[in-house]
């Protein structure tokens, strides 16, 4: 019994490590798409975020330093973003696949000189493990989710923080007034220009310090398209979570978690009344985005309001037709 609880938390342990870069790109597009902007370029900005993070922790040895770096290149890409679909009203969903066009090229150009370089010691030293007193006591959630990188536990503690900001504090109630119905909270005096940027450069650090997470702690290296699809993921997951960071905790190490099942799979051999099984690697996987586009269909079914986007989501704000 021993043996299967310790193969279960090795398991679970490695989940919620598969699936942390996803939790801080679906916190990054809740916030976006909170105030009503609808950003498709969640993987433009990860990769950014990878690429530049790498780059200065290369060139600084500082891990804090590093994962602002790939913060404000994350948000760089969401100021982009905001300024051409915010004060220029341009068209969000094109915008988004810009964007995500442009981060994957830059990537790919800082990307060449990062190949094959080894991190410093001080950076992989600050990403090690570390266990939570007393939390870490608990059974089986305690080494699953208190003995982790400090860069997991901070995705859980940045999801809690936005759980609250947005369902008790002033300034959240706003925001999530400003994407149910722009007007009538510029008409209540929101300065709505001023939160649609806030939260768009803030769900775009989010995003970068998200894909910093793939290059500084869970390779850790560069590798081309490092993220390999994570930002649609996330975009996915966010309707899944219902636009609520704590259920983005779920959604994410439950992705984690499939793709933890798919590695697992490729190296057993499996025999049933002598027929050998074999679990072929593409299949297992394509297992997390089919159960995606799963969750999906059963989610867009649901008619309750708590489970629908905000009311303005995607459409562009023009002060003067109110």
């Amino acid at each position: 019994m021993s043996e299967f609880v310790n193969i279960l938390t090795l398991f679970l342990q490695t989940a919620v490590q598969m699936g942390t870069h996803i939790l801080f790109a679906v916190l990054g597009g809740i916030m976006c798409e909170r105030i009503g902007n609808m950003n498709l370029g969640i993987e433009g900005m990860m990769l950014l975020g990878a690429s530049v993070g790498f780059s200065a922790a290369l060139g600084t040895a500082s891990p804090v330093a590093a994962v602002l770096a790939a913060g404000c290149a994350g948000a760089a890409g969401a100021l982009i973003y905001g300024i051409i679909t915010i004060t220029l009203r341009g068209n969000q969903v094109v915008t988004g696949l810009i964007l995500t066009i442009f981060g994957t090229g830059v990537s790919g150009f800082l990307g060449k000189n990062l190949s094959g370089k080894a991190l410093p010691d001080p950076v992989l030293r600050a990403f090690e493990p570390v266990s939570v007193p007393l939390l870490h006591r608990i059974p089986l959630a305690g080494p699953v989710l208190f003995v982790q990188s400090p860069y997991v536990l901070a995705g859980m503690i940045l999801a809690v923080l936005l759980y609250i900001y947005f369902q008790y504090t002033r300034a959240g109630l706003n925001a999530r007034a400003v994407g149910e119905n722009t007007a009538v909270a510029d008409a209540a005096g929101v300065p709505v220009m001023f939160y649609k940027y806030v939260h768009v450069i803030m769900g775009g650090f989010f995003c970068g310090v998200g894909g910093a997470y793939l290059s500084l702690v869970f390779v850790p290296r560069w590798q081309e398209n490092i993220t390999a699809g994570a930002g649609w993921i996330a975009v996915a997951l966010i309707i899944f979570s219902t636009w609520n960071p704590l259920r983005a905790i779920f959604a994410a190490y439950l992705f984690g978690a499939l793709r933890g099942i798919g590695f697992k799979f490729q190296n057993i051999d499996l025999s049933i009344f002598g027929k050998k099984i074999i679990f072929y690697p593409q299949l297992l996987d394509m297992l997390p985005y089919f159960a995606t586009i799963a969750v999906l269909f059963f989610i867009t079914r649901r008619k309750k309001k708590e489970y629908q986007a905000p009311a303005g989501l995607g459409t562009p704000y023009f002060r003067e037709e109110r």
